[in-house]
């Protein structure tokens, strides 16, 4: 299809035939699925936040059901988004499709030295600075703008509760983490031939306070769970919520940012849509406890600009562990 990225011809020239490297190693992909732990958003009460915290400190994930995002509203954004992945891939990679710059379409991991380092995935990053400008889908700015809000409100809600938990003042995320610092990413995940030798995500933690993901029923979430990966399974109900990497520095390592990964499927694409609860880039993220720090104080751009530069060197992220405290 004219709508594909060149997946199967960058993995070819880079790393050769890898369907004839190894045996199959699908076994590695079939781990136990667990359902995440289950939140409860039209009883929030003092148990409910109680629960919030828990699965923030000993899951890193978690689900909400009566969260205030309509069915329509996903519904409408994945028939849409749908629609714009079928755009043909010159259009997604050389114009301004939504009216933004070319570098906010990606596929597959062009910075990968190995095959386990290359993602069989397609994405549009949405600045949501940029998502009231006019452009050719138009019906899906719409959706997505609703979506932003509803989002929004969430993401402040529960960074509110974790804080308040902490005993820290929620007001630092009103006051940095605004709607022109956040963005949303739209997710394709093709089916993939070589499921068994590549993932539809390499597994990271994300760069931020927290995630906000609706995703379809195919399933090919991961997580990793006491040092084992689990499946997530899928619940059509639920927005699936993450601790970001810059939650786990400023909670002082109290609530964890989870390494997770997207398993490619062999017969089913797959679609998902998340926030980023981001802060501006000269926040700086310092521990909110009086323990001694983890972690180093640092900027929000210095973080991105040190994920950037060993993703571009070394072909991953190295994250947190950058940022130690070494007093």
């Amino acid at each position: 299809m004219e709508s594909e990225p060149p997946f199967g011809e960058f993995i070819k020239t880079f790393f050769g035939n890898i369907a004839e490297q190894e045996e199959n190693d699908q076994a590695k992909f079939n781990v136990d699925e667990f359902e995440l732990p289950m939140i409860d958003l039209s009883q929030l009460n003092e148990e409910c936040k109680r629960k919030i915290c828990k699965a923030s400190a000993e899951w890193g994930f978690f689900q909400i059901v009566n969260h205030g995002v309509s069915e329509d509203i996903l519904s409408r954004i994945h028939c849409e988004q749908v629609e714009l992945f079928r755009q043909p891939f010159r259009k997604k990679t050389d114009e301004k499709l939504l009216n933004l710059s070319s570098c906010c379409y990606s596929w597959g991991t062009l910075s990968a030295t190995t095959q386990k380092q290359f993602a069989w995935s397609e994405a549009f990053h949405i600045p949501l600075n940029t998502i009231f400008q006019p452009s050719e889908f138009q019906d899906l700015r719409s959706s997505l703008q609703e979506f932003a809000i509803k989002a929004s409100d969430l993401a402040q809600q529960i960074a509110a509760i974790l804080a308040e938990n902490l005993g820290c003042k929620s007001t630092f995320f009103s006051k940095n983490c605004l709607s022109s610092s956040c963005y949303i990413r739209m997710n394709r995940y093709p089916a993939c031939p070589m499921s068994s030798k590549v993932f539809g995500l390499v597994p990271h933690t994300d760069s931020d306070f927290l995630t906000i993901l609706h995703q379809d029923q195919v399933g090919g979430l991961q997580l990793l769970k006491d040092g084992n990966w689990i499946r997530v399974k899928p619940n059509p109900d639920a927005l699936v919520i993450n601790i970001g990497d810059l939650f786990q520095a400023w909670s002082n390592g109290v609530y964890k940012s989870v390494e997770h990964r997207v398993v490619a499927n062999h017969e089913n694409e797959r679609f998902s849509l998340a926030y980023f609860f981001c802060p501006s880039h000269d926040t700086v993220i310092e521990s909110c406890s009086s323990e001694p720090s983890i972690y180093r104080k640092f900027s929000f751009r210095e973080y991105r600009q040190q994920v950037q530069e060993d993703v571009k060197t070394t072909g991953d992220k190295v994250g947190l562990s950058r940022f130690l405290n070494q007093a």
